[in-house]
């Protein structure tokens, strides 16, 4: 999600109890794994995929245990444990982690998000088909008539963040930043992260316009197709921290919203001592689509991880089989 919204959320929760430190095997050899399970579905899933993969297609004794961004980096960083965290959003730690990898403590593996986490202003894909020009916030602030606000249908609506999570206060920031009042658009208070959702759903349930802001790999856009609009300027990170993404920032001008990266990362010592799982991690990646409609499924389905993990490995076998050989993918099958 959002770069310093990640953090606060996750601190909320603990880390939970942390397994022994691996055992490891002989050379040729997979041997004991501690993964987190990180308590968002994305990552979640992940941890799943590759405990399916690892235990049954390199012969590893994978253990997952409760994880969240910044306990389960801390414990990393500090206790050398668990072996992997499978999605960390390296935004949230970025200083902390660039110290762990200078001081051989830490390794980045794979970017297992392609696309990094992206954030913006968004718009259904139905509504650009039908209006082309609109690319931009911009050239979506010159039809207030196409996104109207709920309450009232005179004006345009941009549908904020739920309260307390940081992306409230950048768009609040970015509407004045556009002059989006002045171009007749009032800025929606959704309550909630559901209301969020729900409006969103119910924009597409209805064919009717949508803006707002909203963020990816997320299951709402694995289930609506929308369409993310370019800001018209790159993101610039220092105004980014010292006014756009701050409650006090009084003279807001239009900036982009960051790409967060989004890393698997393991500890020096696992790095050095079991190469078959590494190899493995090196390659194991997916897409923000991929992730969205996956996620689609697990809420449409209310699956667990571990029911959303094979029905991927079931209905996905392009993405998965690039990340290791024939043959695994042979044991892999043979197991779903």
């Amino acid at each position: 999600m959002k770069n310093s919204t990640l953090a606060s959320l996750f601190l909320a929760l603990p880390l939970g109890v942390l397994a022994a430190p691996a055992a490891f095997a002989a050379d040729g050899e997979c041997g004991k794994v501690t993964e987190a399970e990180m308590n968002w579905a994305s990552a979640g899933v992940a941890a799943w995929v590759d405990k399916i993969i690892l235990e049954n297609g390199y012969g590893c004794d994978v253990t997952l245990v409760t994880g969240d961004t910044m306990p389960t980096f801390t414990s990393m960083n500090e206790k050398g444990e668990p072996d992997i965290a499978p999605e960390l959003w390296v935004n949230a730690v970025k200083v902390a982690l660039d110290k762990a990898v200078s001081d051989d403590r830490m390794v980045i593996t794979a970017e297992i998000l392609q696309d990094g986490g992206v954030e913006g202003w968004w718009i259904p894909k139905y509504i650009q088909e039908a209006h082309p020009d609109i690319k931009t916030v911009d050239d979506a602030l010159k039809h207030p008539d196409l996104f109207p606000d709920p309450e009232d249908s005179s004006k345009g609506g941009i549908y904020n963040c739920p309260a307390g999570w940081n992306c409230q206060i950048s768009t609040a920031n970015l509407y004045r930043a556009y002059g989006a009042e002045e171009k007749g658009f009032n800025l929606v208070d959704t309550g909630s992260a559901a209301g969020l959702d729900g409006s969103i759903a119910n924009a597409y349930e209805r064919k009717k316009g949508w803006l707002g802001y909203y963020w990816a790999p997320t299951a709402i856009l694995g289930k609506y197709e929308m369409v993310k609009l370019d800001a018209g300027v790159p993101n610039d990170k220092a105004n980014w921290d010292e006014c756009t993404s701050q409650p006090d920032c009084p003279d807001p001008v239009p900036n982009a919203y960051p790409v967060s990266d989004v890393f698997t990362v393991v500890t020096k010592d696992f790095s050095e001592k079991n190469a078959i799982a590494m190899g493995y991690l090196s390659k194991r990646e997916w897409s923000n689509d991929t992730v969205g409609k996956f996620l689609a499924w697990q809420t449409d389905n209310q699956g667990t991880n571990e029911d959303t993990a094979y029905y991927f490995l079931e209905n996905y076998p392009d993405v998965w089989k690039a990340w290791v050989s024939p043959e695994v993918a042979k044991k892999v099958e043979d197991a779903l």
